[in-house]
């Protein structure tokens, strides 16, 4: 109502609210007995007034802004459900309890016209303004009807619009398409196109109408969810967009007799709702890649990805003896050739998924005393595991039936979970524990506690290092399987039910208790560095907020997520490990694997000719700044007196490293000549060596200090590679002066013996992991 918004609650308290202050503006209360609000319009064009329907049946129009009534309508003495305004001014369509549409003038206070609906109540109205004199009515049935206002007739009705009563229908102003919304958690847009006016369903978007009983990801590019819910239908959500959604349907009984008969939408004909499905991808395109159990039900049925549809088969052993048996584990091969269904009887049995037959059972009567709580066979179909309630756990070879290994476990399992490609079984039991088992050795490898409520549902995470387990105490919590430790933990509002991790491991996918909607959850060690560091024993995990669609939460939470991350992980790399080990400097290869090869290097690099001096005149002629612009004169060298011969002493300068070597004879040390030429290239490397020889105005001196610094590098064993590089570089540019002199000699001895133990040292671990790498190779 322009900067306001006027609500009614039940006890018809009426109040408008200032939509930025978010004050009240204005409070009506009215008398139940006598006018219990039962819906508000504003006609359009009348100036701050808002008109009221009552469940009694009368109508008041007020004036808000001086908080009047202006006039009260005697009405039809019948509850009005719904008010809409007419595409013409003063004309309101009323809808009545008793399914009456009453077009209505509120100037004149007269009725124009009355239609009638058979359906109860009218839920919503809306008109159409491209042109058609047409006005939709919705019902409590989920039916539509269409009527033309000149015609005074029904002329379509959409039967089955919705599964449930029709909430709100609008037509889009000045196009023919028709918006409806129900409370089967759908919303539909209809076109009107076809010749006849009815209208055809041109795109929807819908979810669950029920609470969700089980999700999982499907297929390995972590791209759709399916869920089931206890409305009965089976659905495919995508991550990436809404329009990839897909709803696989109702499970039918009889299928062939239900289309024959038309009784699709009869609940009499609907399976009951699906508890546990299992799916595999790999055969979905010949035959059905899904098989469920149902509530209550001892036949599984199959559904088809491909098709979005039931499948072909009822899964079930031909002889029972009794009635009260329910399926209640199920498991697909790998292959997704076999299905293996557990019963509460304890069987286990294994049908091909593609001719529905039954190919056998384990054990001889039936696999466990006690009910299957789960089911699942390795990734080579070589083993099949089954749990019971009586607390077994047994291994099957999966070809022949027969019994491998059985071992009991602390308490009654709840549920079973395996993760194929590395061959790990996560089990959660009753006693609110989680047992990580090894299939290959058969042991117990891991038993993680803390949950303090059933365990409804596990997922591993696609590399399988971790197991995130949901529970009835509305944690959600990360267990790390390597370590062993507990690394992420986070409290709901609502319990999650299930959880299902993405085969890419983008993504954690929840179902809670009561809700609707499957939640996504963003793993954050994906794009930013996260510290997996154990929790403390006495950590309390915060109530985090389920996710939405309202932007500032997520930024609030990503902020308190990342800042204790980075602190934990501020760790600077010594420049050495340990003394002991040979250490290779940072510098890049360039720097120093070509000193050897320079004059190949500039040979190669050599220009073939000498550049020639262009002819013509520079494109920008010099000028002299000024009033008046005139050209500069080239510069001449005028100057007799200047000499022609080269100063040496400018030349016979020493460089920095040489003082810097000098300085290292008297105190010793160094590092700050090391440091300059870990600065130069390899052309600067080579002129400062050259220039250590006294032929190039260096000295013996200086030579002797290089040769110590070598040395001292070798000795520490940091910039090892260096080291090799410049002596190399060195005895390349003066190996045959150094014989002549005794001092250098000396120095040139010890480091020979240097080299020699560093290099042995080397080699030896160099050969001996030769030697193991040639050994497995050739072993294996």
């Amino acid at each position: 109502f322009g900067d306001h918004i006027i609500s009614v609650d039940t006890d018809s308290i009426l109040i408008i609210w200032h939509i930025y202050s978010e004050e009240e503006y204005l409070q009506l209360t009215f008398d139940k007995s006598v006018f219990k609000i039962s819906a508000i319009l504003h006609p359009s064009t009348y100036l701050n007034k808002i008109l009221l329907g009552s469940e009694q049946g009368s109508l008041q129009l007020w004036n808000v802004k001086s908080n009047k009534l202006l006039y009260t309508f005697q009405g039809w003495k019948i509850g009005v459900t719904a008010l809409q305004q007419a595409p013409a001014v003063d004309v309101v369509a009323v809808g009545l309890m008793s399914g009456q549409v009453i077009i209505h003038n509120i100037k004149f206070d007269e009725t124009l016209m009355k239609f009638h609906q058979d359906w109860g109540p009218i839920t919503s109205i809306s008109f159409r303004t491209d042109g058609h004199p047409i006005m939709a009515a919705g019902s409590p049935c989920g039916h539509i009807g269409l009527w033309d206002l000149e015609d005074k007739k029904l002329i379509n009705q959409m039967r089955n619009a919705h599964s449930t009563a029709i909430a709100g229908l609008t037509f889009l102003h000045r196009e023919p398409l028709l918006v409806t919304n129900g409370a089967d958690n759908a919303l539909r847009i209809w076109i009107f196109d076809g010749p006849t006016g009815e209208g055809r369903l041109l795109r929807f978007r819908m979810g669950h109408s029920a609470p969700l009983t089980k999700i999982r990801y499907y297929g390995q590019n972590g791209q759709q969810i399916l869920s089931a819910s206890q409305d009965g239908t089976l659905q495919s959500f995508s991550t990436i967009h809404e329009k990839f959604n897909k709803s696989l349907g109702h499970g039918l009984i009889n299928k062939k007799r239900v289309k024959r008969k038309g009784l699709q939408n009869a609940i009499s004909v609907r399976l009951p709702p699906i508890t546990k499905f299992a799916a595999e991808e790999a055969r979905e395109s010949d035959w059905d890649s899904i098989i469920a159990c149902h509530q209550g039900k001892l036949s599984c049925s199959t559904w088809n990805y491909q098709r979005s549809t039931i499948g072909a088969y009822f899964l079930k052993p031909k002889e029972l003896k009794k009635d009260d048996i329910t399926a209640t584990a199920v498991d697909i091969t790998s292959c997704g050739n076999f299905a293996v269904i557990g019963l509460s009887s304890g069987a286990v049995d294994v049908y091909n998924m593609q001719s529905g037959i039954h190919r056998g059972s384990f054990g001889e009567d039936q696999a466990h005393k006690g009910s299957v709580r789960g089911v699942a066979v390795d990734g080579l179909n070589q083993l099949t595991i089954t749990t019971g309630s009586e607390g077994l756990l047994k291994f099957w070879n999966f070809k022949n039936k027969i019994l491998i290994h059985s071992m009991s476990l602390d308490s009654s399992p709840n549920m079973m979970l395996l993760h194929r490609d590395s061959g790990i079984l996560g089990l959660a039991l009753d006693d609110f524990s989680i047992s990580v088992l090894d299939i290959e050795t058969r042991k117990i490898v891991r038993e993680f506690s803390g949950h303090q409520g059933q365990i409804n549902d596990l997922t591993f995470s696609p590399d399988g290092r971790w197991l995130i387990s949901a529970s009835m105490d509305c944690s959600v919590r990360t267990w790390d399987l390597p370590s062993g430790c507990l690394i992420d933990s986070f409290l709901l509002d609502s319990a999650p039910l299930n959880i299902t991790m993405s085969p890419t491991g983008d993504f954690l996918a929840t179902s809670h208790v009561d809700h609707l909607g499957i939640y996504l959850w963003s793993n954050i060690s994906l794009y930013s560095v996260v510290s997996l560091r154990p929790l403390p024993t006495d950590y309390v995990p915060s109530v985090v907020m389920l996710p939405g669609t309202c932007q500032t939460q997520d930024v609030e939470l990503l902020e308190e997520t990342i800042e204790p991350s980075d602190e934990m992980i501020e760790y600077d790399s010594p420049e050495q490990l340990n003394e002991q080990l040979v250490t290779l400097s940072l510098l890049p290869e360039s720097r120093w694997k070509n000193l050897l090869n320079l004059d190949v290097i500039k040979k190669k690099n050599k220009p073939k000719e000498p550049p020639r001096v262009p002819k013509s005149a520079p494109f920008f002629i010099p000028t002299v700044p000024g009033l008046v612009p005139r050209y500069a004169a080239p510069e001449q060298n005028n100057d007799p007196h200047q000499s022609k011969v080269v100063n040496l002493g400018i030349l016979a300068q020493k460089s920095d490293f040489c003082l810097k070597l000098e300085e290292g004879l008297v105190n010793n040390k160094y590092e700050a000549a090391l440091n300059l030429l870990k600065e130069l290239g390899p052309s600067g490397i080579e002129t400062e060596l050259r220039s250590l020889s006294p032929d190039c105005g260096g000295s013996v001196e200086v030579m002797q200090s290089f040769l110590k610094m070598i040395g001292m590098m070798l000795d520490r064993k940091r910039d090892f590679e260096l080291a090799q590089a410049y002596l190399a570089l060195f005895l390349k540019l003066h190996l045959k002066m150094l014989p002549s002199e005794p001092v250098l000699l000396e120095e040139m001895t010890k480091l020979s013996s240097q080299v020699e133990e560093n290099w042995i040292h080397l080699q030896s671990l160099f050969n001996q992991s030769m030697c193991i790498l040639n050994y497995i190779k050739s072993a294996l």
